[in-house]
């Protein structure tokens, strides 16, 4: 099982600990109260399915052997107030690759487990544990 804990440096700005040993900084932005001293929980979701669609893509294009090198994945959020509403992806592939091949990348791109876990209903179970005193 994978895991991930948020630990509280100061106001929003929290440390998280994935797996005990990959770490990263979240906050909130300036005018949400934060000080911005890193991305917001919601733009490391987008940044998770850029990251996942282009490693999926990739693998693929590794199996087929299709030279994928040059490729960037855009992921614009939209935002219905605190929550992205709509997730644009745009894979930026190099220009060698025939229309069927650019065809099966797109199809391979909605198949990342980000992308996936997204559209879908998956779900979230919420427990406590209070310290004692």
């Amino acid at each position: 099982m994978a895991r991930a804990v948020a630990t509280r440096r100061s106001g929003y700005e929290h440390e998280v600990v994935i797996d005990d040993h990959h770490r990263l900084v979240m906050d909130e932005p300036e005018d949400s109260g934060g000080r911005d001293a890193g991305p917001s929980p919601t733009r490391v979701v987008g940044a998770a399915l850029a990251a996942c669609t282009a490693i999926t893509v990739e693998m693929y294009a590794d199996r087929k052997e299709w030279d994928v090198a040059e490729l960037v994945v855009d992921v614009e959020m939209e935002y219905d107030g605190p929550v992205p509403s709509e997730f644009t992806v745009t894979l930026r592939l190099p220009g060698r690759l025939t229309e069927e091949q650019l065809e099966r990348l797109r199809t391979i791109a909605g198949k990342c487990p980000v992308h996936r876990a997204l559209a879908a209903e998956t779900k979230v179970s919420i427990t406590d544990r209070v310290a004692p005193l």
